[in-house]
């Protein structure tokens, strides 16, 4: 798979979320630059758009955008 189509506009992968924790390369890497399509933010701004994508929300936390997703 190739990179994120939305790589410009990701509070996450700018690194715009605030405290960001270590691993944060190794996450850009499993989600951002290959398999951005189960990447959590990116499953949210499919259905909701990216007002829907909490600020928050870092891409490994499927479960998360599950939850946001059955409340919307």
């Amino acid at each position: 798979m190739h990179e994120c189509p939305r790589l410009r506009e990701c509070a996450f992968f700018q690194e715009k979320m605030g405290a960001m924790p270590l691993s944060t390369e190794i996450l850009k890497d499993q989600y951002c630059r290959s398999n951005y399509a189960v990447c959590a933010r990116y499953v949210v701004f499919q259905s909701l758009g990216k007002d829907g994508i909490p600020q928050d929300l870092f891409p490994n936390e499927p479960k998360r955008a599950r939850e946001i997703l059955s409340h919307a």
